[in-house]
């Protein structure tokens, strides 16, 4: 049996991550695909519970080093206990976030040496990768009024304030420019529908349908 496929979706807060997955989910479904769609911090029991410690309470809850080592405790388990399995069997896996998000946010915002989270990847990932990474861009003063209307009590990266999510932004931007292999930019200010429609002729192009 083929391995999978593994789509990542990164990107700053508001910029439309979890639409997109799920009509990723939806149009893959449709061309008889086995989708598992999942997220990050997240997608296991225990990742799960530590998604609780970094996306709630205030913003100086954690400092970024602090911050890397739980995300990648988190990933590492949803990697061996989530990905790699439905992988194994074929099917292909959507995640909302993923390694950018840490390099991002802890790193490019954050001011953890973007080698020692390198060397945590490496120590917790070895040289699994996503096969395609999208990057939704957009305006971050957009995109916070977006994810501020969610409401919630997961508000803590939203109130780091705008100089945080400025550098965000660019941290992201950065990495689709180093690694174009592997990671594609979409406009994230377009209707949801066209960026759906980018991100499947994307796919089509870099990874194919399966026959």
């Amino acid at each position: 049996m083929a391995r999978g496929r593994f789509i990542t979706l990164e990107g700053g807060e508001g910029t439309g991550k979890s639409t997109l997955a799920a009509g990723l989910e939806a149009a893959l479904t449709q061309r008889g695909i086995s989708v598992r769609r999942t997220r990050e911090p997240g997608g296991t029991p225990g990742a799960e519970e530590i998604r609780k410690l970094l996306v709630e309470g205030s913003a100086e809850r954690w400092e970024p080093m602090s911050e890397a080592l739980l995300l990648y405790a988190a990933r590492h388990d949803h990697v061996e206990r989530l990905i790699k399995p439905a992988l194994d069997t074929g099917g292909w896996v959507i995640s909302d976030r993923f390694f950018d998000s840490t390099t991002a946010y802890q790193g490019a915002a954050g001011g953890v040496d973007r080698k020692t989270l390198d060397h945590l990847r490496h120590i917790t990932l070895g040289d699994f990768a996503p096969d395609l990474t999208l990057v939704l861009d957009l305006d971050p003063e957009f995109g916070l009024r977006r994810a501020g209307s969610r409401g919630g009590s997961e508000q803590r990266f939203e109130s780091k304030g705008l100089g945080f999510h400025q550098r965000l932004r660019q941290g992201f931007l950065d990495i689709a420019v180093a690694e174009p292999e592997r990671c594609a930019r979409l406009d994230a200010d377009a209707a949801p529908d066209d960026v759906l429609a980018s991100a499947l002729e994307i796919i089509g192009k870099r990874l194919g349908w399966p026959a």
